[in-house]
């Protein structure tokens, strides 16, 4: 009997994309940089909405590539490159130059295929190759349509994740077992979980490098839809030709995005990138950029610190790729990046962040409307009275069939709304990103910066099978009518929550999207002038008993 497997999670398919030939991402940077090699500024647009394209792909600057020499960084998404020029410290953004091989697969077929038998990878270590990958066991077949199946397994313990290497003197790969189903089984009991997930997730290796004297690789997992995997880093020694596993327990069945590893060899720290998915959702904040010390009796054991958006100047809530540069580690997301002195990372000082945003120029009149759908302008931005140009958060559709919508903008003197829904003690506490109070919200998706509630754009979950991105609004999912909501991304003042309603004042509105043209720059984030504790953390407090 097999077991087949008609469907594949949407998350993977759309973001799986392993790690490219002798990848590294660190490196020591000694040559100066000159400043007549910084590229010329232009305009660079938001991108159209394609046709059988999800209108929030528009909006997807995840970093799939880090491309740099003596004088540029640039950060490669999927439209557009973020380029830092060294010499004087400043930002371009240009038309994308992603490479294929770093694209998320577009032939369905050739993605099973990749899935079920994934091709050797390259990596040199003192000028020989070694050729790399992961896969699972048993192997897995693809028939008809492209349905894959697996001979039915009654063993947890023969369902596994094997790590290959092809060493330079030999044709055939050694094998390394990373883990199995009952290894994930087990450690769901011994984490208090009840289940996460029936099956393994197709894994996938989302960095490979060389420290020290071996060989290193990180290794994330599909999840949603039944499947799961754990956190691993595993390293290879070439001298003695032996293989090592390290799955820290603090990170437990979270995806790994990237790895760079500083401090001397004997006595590491390994940095990590996290992210988790579900069903019908790409990207899932989980634990930010990680510094993991393991223990030098147990690997697995050891200290993990996590620096997210609720308690550091972290610019964006998943870090998709890291490089290390001599003293200063590099950490790339979706609504920016930061450049972090890592020796001293708990000072805020030691950071120096921008992020991603949308411009558009301001016309002589912009009528604004305080919702998505609504008919009636409530307000109207001009030039004279607000600078010549408006930040764009976000584009919703209006209508399903035309395809036409509205831009979010940001609209300094707000509008207020109160929803009838309210806060409750966050279910799962356990699972919350490190300084995110355990209240859950119509702002939950929202995180405080000392001022505002702000949206970064790798929090807005894509909610692929569930009504696409949520907002601040009301109403209920209809297929021929968006719901009419207030906001998207915009900056949120909590006027009052109980646990029956919330009243907001939301620093946003939206427009015509004829009216203006979106392009992309790059701009530093806000600071409050005189931060304020997080309002959630009292609320916490104060919510019934009965939810504790």
């Amino acid at each position: 009997m097999k077991i087949i497997m008609p469907f594949i999670s949407v998350a993977l398919l759309l973001t799986a994309c392993s790690a490219g030939d002798d990848a590294s991402s660190q490196v020591i940077n000694t040559i100066p940089a000159k400043v007549e090699n910084c590229p010329q500024a232009e305009v660079v647009y938001l991108t159209a909405l394609q046709p059988n394209q999800s209108f929030y792909d528009r909006f997807d600057f995840h970093t799939r590539n880090i491309v740099a020499d003596a004088d540029l960084i640039k950060f490669q998404t999927l439209n557009q490159d973020f380029v830092f020029c060294r010499s004087n410290n400043t930002w371009t953004v240009q038309p994308g130059t992603l490479p294929k091989e770093s694209q998320p697969e577009s032939n369905y077929e050739d993605f099973v295929q990749e899935l079920v038998n994934p091709k050797f990878k390259n990596i040199n270590f003192q000028g020989k190759n070694y050729q790399y990958r992961v896969v699972r066991e048993p192997k897995l077949n693809v028939g008809e349509n492209n349905i894959i199946s697996q001979p039915e397994v009654t063993d947890p313990t023969k369902d596994k994740v094997v790590f290959e290497l092809v060493t330079p003197n030999s044709k055939n790969p050694q094998q390394q077992t990373l883990y199995t189903l009952k290894d994930l089984q087990d450690a769901a009991v011994k984490a208090g979980y009840s289940a996460v997930g029936n099956q393994l997730g197709f894994p996938r290796i989302t960095s490979a490098m060389v420290y020290g004297e071996r060989l290193w690789w990180s290794v994330a997992f599909e999840q949603g839809e039944g499947n799961n995997g754990i956190a691993t880093i595993v390293s290879y020694d070439p001298k003695t030709d032996k293989f090592s596993v390290m799955q820290p327990e603090g990170l437990g069945f979270t995806q790994i995005t990237d790895l760079a590893i500083t401090g001397d060899v004997n006595s590491p720290t390994f940095w990590m990138g996290t992210n988790i998915s579900g069903e019908g959702n790409l990207y899932i904040p989980a634990q930010g950029l990680v510094a993991y010390r393991p223990n030098s009796q147990n690997p697995n054991s050891g200290t993990l610190t996590a620096y997210t958006v609720h308690n550091s100047p972290l610019v964006g809530a998943i870090p998709d790729k890291l490089r290390l540069e001599n003293d200063q580690l590099w950490v790339s997301t979706a609504n920016g990046v930061c450049q972090v002195k890592w020796q001293t990372a708990d000072n805020a000082d030691s950071w120096s962040c921008w992020r991603f945003a949308a411009m558009a120029k301001l016309p002589e009149n912009l009528p604004v409307y305080s919702a998505l759908t609504n008919k009636t302008a409530a307000a109207a931005l001009s030039p004279n009275n607000n600078g010549e140009t408006v930040e764009v958060l976000w584009w919703n559709p209006i209508n399903f069939q035309t395809q036409t919508g509205r831009y979010e903008v940001r609209y300094p003197q707000g509008f207020t709304v109160k929803l009838d829904e309210g806060a409750s003690l966050y279910e799962f506490q356990r699972l919350l990103p490190p300084g995110k109070p355990p209240v859950d919200w119509p702002g939950w998706q929202w995180h405080w910066n000392g001022e505002r509630f702000i949206r970064g754009w790798d929090e807005v979950s894509l909610n692929l099978v569930g009504g696409g991105p949520r907002g601040i609004g009301s109403g209920q999912l209809n297929p021929d009518v968006p719901i009419n909501w207030n906001a998207i991304r915009g900056d949120l003042e909590l006027l009052d929550l109980s646990s029956k309603s919330t009243h907001v004042k939301y620093y946003s509105g939206w427009v015509d999207e004829n009216k203006i043209q979106p392009y992309i720059t790059v701009v530093p984030p806000a600071k409050p002038q005189n931060p304020q504790p997080n309002p959630l953390a009292a609320i916490a407090k104060q919510l019934p008993s009965s939810q504790r």
